[in-house]
This record gives C-alpha cells, structure tokens and sequence, in this order.
C-alpha cells in the first residue's frame, strides 16, 4: 500500500513539473501569435489586402517626388558640372513619372496624398537652396543619394511582403526609379560613400524611435485629389490639394523621361 501511495505522489509530482514548465511556454506563443498577426490594420481592396506598410510606402513614394522634383530642378539651374546637371535631369523626369504613378494608384485605393514635404524634407531643400558652387554640388549629391537610399530598402521590403497587385506595380515602378537616380548620383564623384555608411548605420540603430503605423482609411468620404507635384522657377514648395492632372499629363511624362534616358 506505501509502494502504490508513493508511485502515486511521484507521478502527481511529475505531471504538475510538466505543466508548471508547458503554461508559460504556451502562453508567451499565444502572445507572440497575438503580436504578429499580418492581417492586423489590413483593409480588403479590389486590388488585394491593403497593409499598413502598404499604405506608408505609397506616402512614403509621395513624399519623395514632393521635394526631389525642386531639388532636380535646381541642380539643373546651379549644377557647375555636367554629371550634377544631368542627375537632375534624371531626378526631375524620374518623379514627375512616378508621381503620376503613386496619384493614379492612391486614387483607386483611397489613400489621402500629402501635398507638402515633411519637416525633414523642407530642411533639406533650404540646405540645398543656401549652398553655392562646389559646396551646393556635394550637398546635392549626398543628400539626395542618402534619401535614395533608404527609400530603396523600403522599396525591397514592400515588393517581397505586399498582396496588393497596384502597390506592387507602384514598387516596380519605383525601385527602377530610385536605382536610376543613384546610380546618376554616384556618378557626380561627390558621394562620400563612408559618411552615407555611417548615417544610415545611426538611423537604423535600436535606439532610434519609430514612427507609429499608419491609421486605415475610414469609408468616409473619398479623399480629394492631390496636386500634380509640379517644380517651379523659384523651387517653391507644390500647391493644395485640387484636382488631378489630365491623363494625357502621364502620357508626356512617360515620353520626355524615355526621350531623357
């Protein structure tokens, strides 16, 4: 009778060991699941599931035209060599091409457009429009291919991840883009390749802070049609909000970019 009590005890024992070590591990892979749900902030579209870094990439692309197209035009004005002129070239058919592209995609997902760079773009613009001569030529090579480059990793991360087919053509249409402009970057010979590493390496440090999600579009009210990003004589900053370009705009575009390459 004491051996079966005591085979008894030792196997309640056992049993209680084991579930004692299963329960945390059970909870923390429910909580993981929890945390990494893919379809978390994802809107059904005609053109497939709309993700949060969906939506950020086609602002993201937005934003980028918003100030490269004046900063293209300006090398083109105050560039002292060729190859600084020509980036610009390349920059200004570039995005006037893919903005026509990102404002055709937004419209059919609903995705409201800025009309004006962000603060950090802004910044850059008035670096740029204070530089002179060989000064102006290094700032505009450097600024412009660090941008570049860390949009081109965004642009990887959406053309592996994305299940929307619009977002994907946009990410086509924009990795040809960018990769184009760094390559006529780099070209310049301003590129100071190790101060690029370093910068990119401070942004991506772990202490850096994140930018918080985008938040999905309600079915509201459709938003209004963002201003074709269009530079201008005195590198002023794009208009509001009014109403697309004509289609025959993107036709004209596509044309000259072609006839530039």
């Amino acid at each position: 009778m004491r051996t079966v009590t005591g085979t008894g005890l030792v196997v309640a024992a056992l049993v209680a060991t084991a579930a004692a070590l299963l329960f945390p591990i059970l909870s923390f892979a429910g909580l993981s699941a929890a945390g990494t749900d893919p379809d978390a902030g994802t809107v059904a579209t005609r053109s497939g599931p709309l993700s949060p870094l969906d939506r950020d990439f086609v602002t993201k692309v937005r934003l980028a035209g918003l100030w490269e197209l004046p900063a293209g035009q300006q090398a083109q004005e105050r560039g002292t060599t060729k190859a600084v002129r020509t980036a610009g070239d390349h920059l200004v058919n570039g995005h006037t091409e893919l903005d026509r592209h990102v404002r055709e995609v937004a419209g059919q997902l609903g995705v409201d457009l800025p009309n004006q760079p962000n603060d950090q773009q802004q910044g850059w613009l008035s670096e740029l429009e204070a530089a002179r001569g060989a000064e102006y030529d290094r700032k505009f090579a450097n600024i412009l291919r660090l941008a570049h480059g860390r949009v081109f990793t965004v642009v990887a991360q959406v053309r592996a991840t994305t299940r929307n087919s619009l977002v994907r053509g946009l990410a086509d249409d924009a990795n040809a883009t960018v990769l184009d402009h760094i390559t006529v970057l780099e070209r310049t010979g301003f590129v100071d390749f190790d101060g690029i590493a370093r910068d990119t390496q401070a942004s991506s440090s772990p202490t850096s802070p994140a930018a918080p999600p985008p938040v999905p579009p309600t079915p509201s009210a459709p938003p209004a049609p963002p201003e074709p990003a269009t530079p201008s004589a005195t590198y002023s900053l794009p208009p509001a909000a009014s109403a697309p370009a004509p289609e025959g705009t993107g036709r004209a575009g596509r044309s000259h970019a072609n006839a530039a390459r």
